[in-house]
Order: C-alpha cells, then sequence, then structure tokens
C-alpha cells in the first residue's frame, strides 16, 4: 500500500491516533512490535497556532519510529492551514492527517473532530485549505457519519478524494455511536469497492485480533488496518498479528530493534518484558511520577494479568506504585503468577 511516495507494504498495520496514549515512547514500541506506521496524539490547531508549549511537544518525533503521521484538528480554515504548516515545518511528519473523527464532546461539541460531518462543506473547506499549503501527504480520518441517520461517508469519501487527500482512514461508527456498540464495516467495504474511488482506504474499529484485522482485507478489501484500543497494555498486537499468518513477516528494521528480553517472544514472561521496558520509556520521558502515571491504564487495561486468580489487590497495588523500584518489585511478584505452558 502506498501513501503518495510512501510505501508502507502489504497489508500494513496501523497504530490508530490516541489522545494521551500514542507519545513518542508507545510509538516507538508499536513500531518495534511490527506497526508499519505511528500515529501521533491529536493536536489542537488553535493551540499550535498560539505557540502552546503542551501541543509543540508532541511534534517531536525521532527517525527510529518513522513512518509516523501527526494528526492535526480545527474548525477555523485559516488556523488549520497554519497549524499544518507549523507541523510540517517543524517535524517534517511522513504524512500529515486531518481529524474528522474524534467524538467526545470537548472536541466534536465545539464543531471540530465528528462535529464537523455536521458541516461537509466547512470540512471540505478545511481539507483544501490544508492540502494547498503543504508539501507531504495529507490523509484524513472520519467515522460513517454523525448517526445512523446521516451515514454520510460513501459520497464524502469521494469529495475527501476530490479535495486532495492521499489515503482515508474510516471508523466503522457513527459520531453519536461513541465507542459504543460494535463497528459496522459494512459502508468502509462500499466506499472501497466504488469504482469512483482510488486512494488507499484504511479499515478502524473493533480489530482486536488477526482474525478481525484478515476479515478487514478480506472481506471488506481495505489496504490497510489501523489499532487503537486494543493496543492498550498490549502494543505487542501487532506482533501477534503477524505472527499469526496470513500477513509479512516483520520487517527487518522492527526485529532489528527488539526488547531485551531473555524470554521466548510472545511468552507471557516477554509480554511482562515488555511492559516493563514501557514503564523505563515512560519514565525516561517525563520523570518517574509523571510516568508512573501515564502508563497505568496500560497497566489496568492489559490481557496479561487477566484470567490470574485472585488478582484483584495486586491490581490495586501495582495501580498504586508510586516509584519505579516499588512497580518494578511488584512486577516480579506477579511474574510468578503468570500462566506457563
Amino acid at each position: 500500500m502506498k501513501i503518495g511516495h510512501l510505501d508502507l507494504g502489504e497489508r500494513p498495520l496501523l497504530l490508530a491516533p490516541m489522545e494521551d496514549v500514542t507519545d513518542i515512547g508507545f510509538r516507538l514500541l508499536c513500531r518495534r512490535m511490527g506497526a508499519a506506521m505511528v500515529y501521533s496524539e491529536f493536536v489542537a490547531a488553535d493551540a499550535l497556532v498560539r505557540m502552546v508549549n503542551r501541543s509543540l511537544d508532541k511534534l517531536v518525533v525521532c527517525a527510529e519510529e518513522r513512518p509516523v503521521a501527526i494528526q492535526i484538528y480545527g474548525k477555523d480554515p485559516g488556523a488549520v492551514r497554519e497549524a499544518a504548516q507549523i507541523v510540517v515545518e517543524r517535524a517534517r511528519p511522513d504524512v500529515l492527517d486531518l481529524n474528522f473523527g474524534c467524538p467526545v464532546k470537548k472536541v466534536a461539541g465545539k464543531g471540530a473532530g465528528a462535529g464537523l460531518l455536521q458541516n461537509v462543506p466547512l470540512l471540505l473547506e478545511i481539507t483544501r485549505a490544508v492540502v494547498d499549503a503543504v508539501d507531504v501527504p495529507v490523509t484524513a480520518k472520519t467515522r460513517l457519519g454523525w448517526d445512523d441517520s446521516h451515514r454520510i461517508i460513501v459520497p464524502l469519501a469521494e469529495q475527501l478524494q476530490d479535495c486532495g487527500v492521499r489515503a482515508l482512514t474510516i471508523h466503522g461508527r457513527t459520531r453519536s455511536q461513541m465507542y459504543t456498540g460494535q463497528a459496522d464495516w459494512t459502508l468502509i467495504g462500499e466506499v472501497k469497492r466504488n469504482p469512483r474511488m482510488h486512494i488507499p482506504i484504511i479499515g478502524n474499529g473493533d480489530v482486536t485480533d488477526a482474525a478481525s484485522a484478515r476479515r478487514g482485507f478480506e472481506d471488506y478489501g481495505v489496504d490497510a488496518v489501523m489499532i487503537g484500543r486494543a493496543t492498550f497494555g498490549r502494543p505487542w498486537i501487532f506482533r501477534e498479528i503477524r505472527d499469526a499468518g496470513g500477513f509479512p513477516p516483520l520487517a527487518p528494521e522492527c526485529a532489528a530493534q527488539a526488547i531485551d528480553s531473555p524470554h521466548a517472544v510472545l511468552s507471557p514472561d516477554w509480554q511482562l518484558d515488555v511492559l516493563r521496558e514501557q514503564v523505563r520509556q515512560s519514565v525516561a520521558r517525563i520523570g518517574e511520577h509523571r510516568g508512573i502515571l501515564h502508563v497505568r491504564r496500560h497497566l489496568a487495561a492489559t490481557p496479561l494479568f487477566k484470567g490470574i486468580a485472585n488478582f484483584r489487590q495486586m491490581r490495586i497495588a501495582l495501580l498504586r506504585a508510586e516509584t519505579c523500584d516499588e512497580l518494578f518489585r511488584l512486577m516480579e511478584e506477579v511474574r510468578e503468577l503468570l500462566p506457563r505452558p
């Protein structure tokens, strides 16, 4: 699959943009696990224009994580255009992605993200403004529509293509669904089968394992699959899917950056070592206190600990740990509880 001149290979698996999740440390880890491209947290255009430090920090990328996409959102064409130029000047991403799909009230409720699905002319004006302003491939991520009565993605996909986007990611839910219910890939497949569409279509929503990833490619014909919430506490999902068959082997550059672990790849002990590495990276980047707070959602969500009997008190202790020494000591206690063949 290609986005412009960027070749992501056959059946690529992409890390979705997620606020407070896809920081540089997590992106690097997912690249090492086999993600073909990773996306930044979404960045507010207005904040970039005002040069807010927190937003500018999100533009930091490194060579090891490339190819990388930076995603921005906003509702004012001029501000989004200026923000796009700032992104390209400061970070030179491989792809610049426009967020037309975030459903949360503080974004969509103010007319940005998925809120623009209620104002398609403005959505298209923003797209054209950005495409004309930068010299890197511009892509977009959106949803099926605002609600079940307004599933507009099939005509909208053509309009976005006409504006110059080089690829389109579609989450198989409406804005009104938020993240509830089951993702519907039917219209994603319809967009892909549309003979007038020639840009790559990326499917997103409820991809949790190799079987669901294969369905995206085989049943709906998408060019790539994007994985979001299933990566929480499980950055190795990309390796799991690739090793399950039906996908190209792990890229050499990813294999060369494998984590330092004496344990067999994908074994419970290896997965615990991956989580330890995630903690180390987070702490090294933003300090011990903030770094541990940042990875707690991954420790809470990881499937590695599911099925361990009487684990509730240990889980509470892990989530309350305030130092690396304490957290790593508890993780080593957990190691003794992990299931083994």
